[in-house]
């Protein structure tokens, strides 16, 4: 399926968010969105992907 991380359009056989983060890479403490909504943490195994969504994924920072 098609859809959207972070601005850059990638086809992925994944069919959630869960799936979709390990399948991008993603690994660590992140914050996701999809489709501008907010996904905690604990329903990203059961939160499904449509084609063409948009999925926005951010990590923490430190800095000063």
């Amino acid at each position: 399926m098609k859809i959207t991380i972070n601005g850059t359009q990638r086809t992925l056989a994944a069919t959630t968010v869960e799936e979709a983060l390990t399948e991008a890479g993603f690994t660590g403490t992140v914050a996701t969105a999809l489709n501008g909504t907010f996904v905690p943490a604990a329903a990203r195994g059961t939160t499904a992907l449509t084609e063409g969504a948009l999925l926005e994924v951010l990590a923490p920072m430190q800095g000063g």
